[in-house]
């Protein structure tokens, strides 16, 4: 059993650190851009700052759901 782990875990691709964390990071960004917008003004902006955050939040459900085991 733990041989097989191990086989898994070193046919794996090295991926640089900016491959690892470039998706986190979009996330996080569109996450901050939509905290920010809903708080500057009523209107278009609430609207602009709930739709960044639908999509970091099913983006994140998306990658939960589709993650490999």
């Amino acid at each position: 059993m733990a041989g097989q782990a191990r086989e898994r875990a070193m046919s794996r691709p090295h991926l640089s650190l900016w491959q690892v964390f470039r998706i986190p990071l979009a996330v996080a960004a569109l996450s901050l851009f939509g905290l920010v917008a809903a708080l500057l003004d009523d209107g278009a902006w609430d609207w602009i700052g709930a739709a960044a955050l639908g999509v970091s939040v099913a983006v994140t459900a998306w990658a939960l759901a589709t993650r490999r085991r």
